[in-house]
């Protein structure tokens, strides 16, 4: 009698799958669960030989409209993988949800770790190879948008044109969406709205766009560098001077704003600045990047619109309170607010300048 659990799976069921559709790994496995993922359920997956693979499937329960998309994820990393960008191996996806319950794929397993927190990246990246770890995570994202998605088979993944105005539409609504449930609003989320659909810059060759690319969705090697790109799901095609920026928009510009986010795995000594990654970032894919403050205005205004809706779930009762900071809450979108008006009132003087 198999009594192997895995919290969404049918093992028998999976484990039949695989060993008609994957020829790398031979059923029975040992199933550990692996956390993190946007609540995604993820397991690692190893054979009696030791091979070893990654099985991922959304959570169950009735699922948001596009949310935790296997599918885009499973397109994605298989059309990367043989270009030799890092991502997992792309082993085999199944769209019959009768397997178990839910489509799902199967990926090469990566060693490495993310980094959610200062304490992780203090334990994992040695203070003599932060700037070497940092530059492998600018450059990565770098390598990522020097592809175009026609020469790699991902042409039809997505819109390309118009990214900035899809986005701003998306989280408009969410915005005020959400302005009853939780009795607040702010004439700068729709001042600031008007400005980005104004002031879009003319956008370049559509690239694919990660979407959350961070140290938590990169995992990072015994040598400190990135080992592979995670967490695909919200990826699309659009502007790589949007993804830029939401990368970087937290990141420390000067010593003072270490300080800033005190929990950040970013607040940390030994890695350079923002701009030094800018720079960086710019001579690796010839991007003008003249025009970014309007890139980070944009996310920071972005940012305060997903809060916004996580307050409003809150005071509507559809999540629970419990140890949640429902002050704080305000106060992180308000400050995005802040910082997105800071960001607009830059770009608006490096123009005029």
């Amino acid at each position: 009698m198999d009594n192997r659990e895995a919290e969404g799976y049918n093992i028998p069921a999976v484990e039949a799958w695989v060993a008609n559709n994957i020829q790398y790994l031979t059923p029975p496995f040992e199933w550990t669960r692996l956390e993190g993922g946007h609540s995604n359920l993820t397991y690692l997956l190893q054979d009696e030989s030791g091979n070893q693979g990654v099985v991922r499937r959304p959570p169950r329960g009735k699922l948001l409209p596009k949310a935790h998309d296997m599918g885009r994820e499973w397109a994605v990393i298989s059309s990367l993988a043989p270009t030799g960008f890092p991502v997992p191996a792309a082993y085999g996806f199944c769209d019959d949800a009768e397997v178990t319950g839910a489509i799902f794929y199967v990926m090469g397993f990566v060693e490495g770790r993310p980094l959610h927190t200062r304490e992780q990246t203090v334990d994992w990246i040695p203070d003599a190879a932060r700037e070497k770890m940092a530059h492998s995570f600018i450059d990565t994202l770098a390598k990522l948008h020097k592809f175009d998605p026609d020469e790699i088979g991902l042409g039809e993944f997505a819109k390309k044109e118009g990214y900035i105005a899809r986005q701003v539409n998306v989280w408009y609504r969410s915005w005020q969406a959400s302005i009853e449930p939780a009795q607040l609003d702010d004439p700068r989320a729709h001042d600031l709205r008007q400005f980005f659909l104004d002031q879009t810059p003319e956008q370049g060759a559509a690239r694919v766009v990660h979407g959350d690319y961070g140290f938590h969705n990169c995992l990072f090697g015994d040598n400190s560098e990135v080992s592979a790109v995670i967490d695909w799901e919200i990826s699309t095609l659009g502007d790589p001077l949007a993804d830029l920026a939401y990368t970087l928009k937290t990141w420390p510009e000067t010593e003072a704003d270490v300080a800033k986010y005190p929990d950040a795995p970013t607040s940390v000594g030994g890695l350079p600045f923002r701009g030094e990654l800018e720079q960086r970032y710019a001579r690796h894919t010839g991007c003008d990047i003249r025009k970014l403050d309007f890139y980070y205005a944009f996310n920071h205004w972005k940012s305060a619109a997903i809060l916004h809706g996580v307050y409003a779930r809150y005071c509507a009762g559809q999540k629970s309170t419990e140890g949640v900071d429902m002050d704080l809450l305000v106060e992180r979108i308000l400050g995005s607010l802040d910082r997105a008006a800071e960001s607009i009132q830059r770009f608006e003087q490096r123009s005029r300048g």
